[in-house]
């Protein structure tokens, strides 16, 4: 009497986890780091008395890049929108080397009058 063991799948027919795999690696990554982006651009607005709006941020750029260690990391920029006075929208835009602030910008607004 022969034993039946089961058929091995064909590895080129498992082929297509691979990018799947890689698809939703990236989407977990991207989503982590946009709230750890939009975590920071909300501290920063707090700390300068601004409101972080509709807690937007939107990724404008992704790329490999060095760290001031000369590592490779994945350098993002986003860009959000704030308010100084709650009536007019503000552009921000910061930039994380891997999940470490590089850079955060914020376009000239209104300081409010401290009546």
């Amino acid at each position: 009497s022969s034993l039946a063991h089961p058929a091995m799948p064909d590895p080129s027919n498992l082929l297509w986890l691979v990018p799947v795999g890689l698809l939703l690696h990236y989407w977990w990554q991207s989503g982590k780091f946009k709230g750890r982006a939009r975590d920071l651009a909300s501290r920063h607005c707090q700390q300068l008395n601004l409101q972080l709006l509709d807690y937007s941020m939107v990724i404008t750029g992704y790329w490999p890049t060095r760290d001031a260690n000369g590592v490779i990391v994945i350098r993002r920029t986003y860009q959000f929108e704030f308010t100084s006075t709650g009536e007019r929208r503000n552009q921000g835009i910061i930039v994380l080397f891997g999940s470490q602030i590089k850079s955060i910008d914020l376009e000239a607004y209104i300081i409010p009058d401290a009546d």
